[in-house]
């Protein structure tokens, strides 16, 4: 197989995660970028990174790279990548953009020059004048960042996070992607309990149960590029396969999710029942003035409000001065909190061991991490 090299892009702050997953399905050549992480890997490889990758935003295949700071630049460049390669006769190829601090700063500008550059490259491989555009999408992207201009094409479709199982939603959800890299910057492991005592829909503990049975979040969803000839529906098929056989079903997990808002609860049953991990996770309705658990050397990775809206800062402080006392009295278990709010050490009543900038979505956070006493090892 050729070797290809792709791009997977994240949030600000998660990129050494997504790294770190590359590199656990094998590929070593791993490049670390703001906001992206580049690897080689095969054709195999788009469907396995599509199908295992859990904090990545999407995985995009990388046709060429090269400065841009005139329209004729950004033109010749583009009509001389190896678009024919992959694009076949009868695609779809519809032109996204974005421009950061470049000279060409029009992005509809720079989507129809490289849609006419591509159509122009194509016309030389097929030798035509016409393309239908009726079979396969193949999304390309012109990122343009300080006059450098990265061409790729999309191979996920909907974003990564898209699991499948979130079918509901309810006001802010956490996005998947962040929840499986909240768990995985965390000292929490299968033989330890975990709790969300803020889990709303349900998000926070249905991917430590995805992480905990070693289950592929690609499992039950379809990506763009199973459309594309180039890939064989055999590449497919296979890396489909290896996320069955790799799956640990059997693993029995102590995952503990509860919340005070009922409505947000019964979202998180049905999530919990599509991502079919009942056996795994259980939520109950609970204010956290009353958490407790008879557990010892757990973990609580949570997501409380942030208090962003009018109105809502004064509970949010009342209530992370109730989650320091709380918590407080879990001594053996690590905490991990992600929130927005600048003064949550001092409600909280403690200071982080660790503190991590993180996004979600648009909101800049922190991830405060609170490290209890090692387990001892047959108790882990």
């Amino acid at each position: 197989m050729r070797k290809i090299e792709l791009i997977a892009t994240a949030a600000f702050g998660l990129e050494a995660v997504v790294a770190r997953e590359v590199k656990n399905l094998g590929y070593e050549d791993v490049t670390v970028e703001n906001g992206r992480v580049l690897f080689t890997a095969d054709e195999m490889g788009i469907a396995r990174s599509n199908l295992w990758l859990r904090s990545a935003d999407r995985v995009l295949v990388k046709i060429g790279e090269f400065k841009a700071t005139t329209f004729e630049e950004l033109f010749e460049n583009t009509k001389a990548l190896p678009w024919g390669d992959w694009i076949p006769e009868d695609a779809i190829f519809p032109v996204d953009g974005k421009s950061i601090k470049s000279k060409l700063f029009s992005v509809p500008d720079c989507q129809a020059i490289v849609k006419k550059a591509v159509v122009e490259s194509l016309k030389g491989k097929y030798k035509t004048s016409w393309f239908k555009e009726e079979r396969g999408t193949y999304k390309i992207e012109v990122a343009l960042l300080k006059d450098i201009a990265t061409l790729t094409i999309d191979t996920s479709g909907a974003g990564l996070h898209k699991r499948g199982y979130r079918t509901l939603s309810n006001r802010a959800p956490l996005k998947e992607t962040l929840a499986a890299a909240l768990i995985q910057l965390s000292y929490w492991n299968p033989d330890r309990v975990l709790m969300d005592p803020t889990c709303g829909s349900g998000t926070i503990p249905i991917e430590a149960a995805l992480i905990g049975k070693n289950i592929a979040p690609g499992m039950n969803r379809n990506f763009i590029a199973e459309e594309w000839d180039i890939i064989s529906k055999d590449i497919w098929r296979e890396a489909r396969k290896e996320t069955h056989d790799l799956a640990n079903y059997n693993r029995k997990l102590r995952i503990y999710g509860s919340d005070i808002d009922g409505e947000a609860l019964s979202l998180a049953r049905h999530h919990i029942q599509e991502a079919f991990v009942e056996e795994d996770v259980h939520v109950q309705k609970l204010d956290l003035k009353d958490l407790g658990s008879r557990f010892e050397y757990g973990c609580i990775v949570c997501n409380p409000p942030y208090g962003e809206r009018i109105g809502e800062i004064e509970e949010v402080e009342k209530l992370y001065k109730t989650m320091g006392k709380v918590f407080s009295n879990l001594d053996t278990w690590s905490h991990y909190i992600i929130t927005s709010h600048a003064g949550f050490e001092t409600y909280f009543g403690k200071k982080a061991d660790r503190k991590r900038k993180l996004y979600n979505g648009r909101i800049e956070c922190n991830f405060y991490q609170y490290y209890g006493p090692r387990p001892p090892k047959n108790r882990e």
